[in-house]
Order: structure tokens, then sequence, then C-alpha cells
């Protein structure tokens, strides 16, 4: 279970980061906010759990980050709005955050960059120059490459998250995620990534596209 002592502390860092220290209102209404959108009971994988693995990523990578506040502040608001049965989450989420971050003190410019980040995770397929886009597609993708138990509870939960489509759809829809992410040119854009995270990853989603692959095995009789 994450810290959401913890989580509140590092909410208000990257705030401050981003628009300077006591240059806005409290953050912890914010905070409060989005920690209880993390916790929403339709949730499976897209969890506190995720959200602290992530913010834990882009502070490994943040070296190779123009903006590290930014893309934390990314982090935080990538996946605030999500419910499993609508396409248009990562968008509700971009105008989520551009709604809040104003308010909340961080200038126009960073705002928009939070928004754009928010928005690039649709496709997790930042540009060569785009180094804070590298950094969160990277941070978000990390759980791909996790040791075999870790990527099966992270597969199982996401099943979970769609226990309302049935299970020839399930594997069909998650079959062309595989492929898609499988057809990308790298996986992981930053050096740390690519060298740490990418064949493992690959590994792992081949495997679970051949198990998805193969023909269900009918239940035994009596």
């Amino acid at each position: 279970m994450a810290d959401t002592d913890a989580l509140r502390a590092r909410f208000a860092r990257a705030l401050e980061g981003a628009r300077g220290p006591g240059d806005g209102p409290d953050p912890a209404p914010y905070a409060e906010n989005l920690l209880a959108r993390w916790q929403e009971p339709q949730r499976r994988y897209h969890t506190l759990t995720h959200l602290a693995a992530v913010l834990d990523h882009v502070d490994a990578l943040e070296r190779y980050a123009d903006d590290p506040d930014a893309v934390r502040l990314a982090a935080w608001f990538h996946d605030a709005v999500y419910l499993p049965d609508r396409s248009e989450n990562e968008e509700r989420s971009a105008r989520l955050a551009e709604r809040a971050l104003p308010e909340a003190g961080v200038p126009a410019e960073k705002t928009a960059e939070v928004a754009r980040l928010v928005r690039l995770t649709v496709t997790h397929d930042p540009a060569d120059d785009d180094r804070d886009g590298q950094v969160l597609c990277d941070a978000d993708l990390a759980v791909l490459a996790s040791p075999p138990s870790a990527y099966a509870a992270y597969t199982a939960a996401v099943r979970e998250e769609y226990h309302f489509v049935p299970t020839d759809a399930f594997r069909e829809g998650r079959a062309a995620v595989l492929r898609r992410l499988l057809g990308l040119p790298r996986l992981f854009r930053t050096p740390y990534g690519r060298e740490h995270w990418e064949a493992t990853a690959r590994y792992n989603l081949r495997g679970e596209l051949d198990m998805l692959s193969a023909p269900a095995v009918p239940p035994a009789a009596g």
C-alpha cells in the first residue's frame, strides 16, 4: 500500500518546484483531490501503487529530463481521470491539469507542458528530442520490465479493471496493444531504460502475447 503522507509531500515538492515556493495556494487540497481520484473503486492497476512506482521511476530518470518537476506533475495527472470503459481518459486527465494547475499557481507555459505530457501517454511514442516525454513514457512503461511474478500481478490487475469485457474480446484487444508496443522501434527512449528495461520488457510482452494467442482450453467435463 502506498504511503499517502509521503505522496502528499512529493506532490507539494513537485508543485512548488514548478511554480516557486509560496507562489500559490496551499498544495494540500490539490493533493487530496488527486489522491482521492487515484483511490477510486474501479481501479485495480491504475492505483496509488502505480502512481508511486511511476514517481519513483521519474526520480531515477530525472537526469534525462529538461524539467523534472513538470514530468512529476504529469505523472500525478496522467491517469487522474480513469474509467476503464472510456477511451478519452488521457484527454480528460490533461484537461483536469489545465484547470487545476493555473489555479494552484503554475505558470501557463509549464501547465501546457504538463498537459502535453499527459496526452503523450496515449501513444508512449515521444519524439527523439522530447526529453521530458521520454522520461514520463519510460517511467510509465517500466512495469513492463518487471520480474515474472510482478508482471503476472500487473496483467492480472489489468484484466480485473476490464472485468466487464468478455474473455475473447479482451484477449483480442490486449493482443493488439501488445503488438503495437512490440512494433515500436524502442519501448524505452532514455539511455537507462534502453539498457536496463528494454530486453526484459520485450521478453515479457512476447510471452504474454503467446499466451493470449494460444487456443483457449475448454473446462474439463464432469
